[in-house]
């Protein structure tokens, strides 16, 4: 399909900088299935929603300070370098998102802070491989310590990270470090809410996709057949894996909270939509036209234009009616991207 077909204008203003507080607040617009009109109503609203023997699907990933400062130096002479982690390759190796990549040059020395790595290899679009000079545990404490939350381009450009972003950021149900960007429609979860969920008869389960910066690329291509989409690591455990089969045999539904909840369940389903136990990379690409085996229903975020996620919310809900939820929502105010307001969808 043409990218362009993906594309929207979004007001600056619209553009989220904090999440609601307290989060459940946030607005929730639902998209029902079929032609029936959207509904304007909030996060809080989310249990009412929900059906007893429905199960809640939710990502337990925890963002790790993954963006560093430091600097290369060349005899007297240094000169400022950022990277953003994205992908562990070895106990000390890491992809990373570097600016300015084009400068660094192979086997380069980088520091940052008490934290040094070489450069051991360059790609495409900033991409380079740091080899660390510590490894494990060690060269995570070490990162936690000089890293700061990496947050989206879209807000780090208009302000810079601070001590309440490393909460803000950060999930309820946050466990399993190696996320270098946050599954954003879990932000909306307090403990109230999630009781109130469960008082429902709605059961809780954890899946685990770390995600990565690749989230926030552009898609460069014309046409999606051409896009390259990126890997992340995911998990689904054979007991979750069993428990939601258990469900959908029972008539109860899987609600996917966020993309990442979803794209870890499509990558484990088979065709007839039974779940597996899964636990590898995986970069499905989900745009119009894929048949949904393994999710119900939807809470998300509003994503960007021309994007993999809205290509996926197309996919899910339809093209033209995304497209008009998305004008409904600029127009009635709602909070973009992953400080703002969510969506709850249900399938075309």
């Amino acid at each position: 399909m043409r990218v362009d077909l993906f594309d929207f204008e979004l007001p600056p203003e619209a553009i989220a900088l904090r999440p609601a507080s307290p989060r459940d607040s946030a607005r929730m617009l639902v998209v029902p299935s079929g032609a029936v009109a959207f509904d304007d109503l909030h996060v809080t609203d989310l249990p009412n929603l929900l059906r007893p023997g429905d199960a809640l699907v939710v990502n337990d990933t925890r963002v790790i300070r993954a963006r560093l400062d430091g600097f290369r130096a060349r005899g007297e002479t240094k000169a400022h370098i950022e990277a953003t982690l994205i992908e562990r390759l070895s106990p000390s190796h890491w992809r990373a998102l570097a600016r300015p990549a084009k400068k660094l040059r192979l086997g380069e020395r980088v520091e940052f802070g008490a934290l040094a790595a070489s450069v051991e290899a360059k790609g495409e679009a900033g991409e380079i491989t740091l080899a660390f000079d510590l490894a494990g545990a060690a060269l995570d404490a070490a990162i936690a310590e000089q890293g700061s939350m990496p947050l989206p381009p879209y807000i780090a450009g208009k302000r810079a990270a601070d001590a309440r972003d490393a909460d803000d950021y950060q999930t309820l149900f946050a466990r399993e470090p190696g996320a270098v960007a946050a599954p954003t429609a879990g932000l909306h979860f307090t403990p109230e809410l999630l009781a109130a969920v469960e008082a429902g008869g709605v059961t809780l389960r954890y899946v685990t996709l770390h995600v990565g910066a690749g989230t926030f690329l552009p898609v460069k291509v014309d046409d999606t057949a051409d896009h390259e989409m990126h890997y992340e690591q995911a998990t689904l455990s054979a007991e979750t894996a069993a428990a939601l089969n258990e469900v959908r045999a029972r008539g109860g539904r899987i609600v996917a909270v966020g993309t990442t909840a979803l794209r870890c369940l499509e990558s484990a389903a088979d065709e007839r939509g039974a779940l597996k136990p899964y636990s590898a990379r995986t970069n499905i690409f989900i745009t119009p036209g894929y048949r949904f085996r393994a999710v119900d229903a939807l809470l998300t975020n509003f994503h960007l234009p021309r994007s993999t996620l809205f290509m996926l919310v197309c996919a899910f809900s339809g093209h033209e009616r995304m497209k008009a939820a998305y004008a409904h929502a600029i127009e009635n105010g709602y909070r973009f991207y992953s400080y703002g307001d969510a969506c709850l969808l249900f399938p075309a």
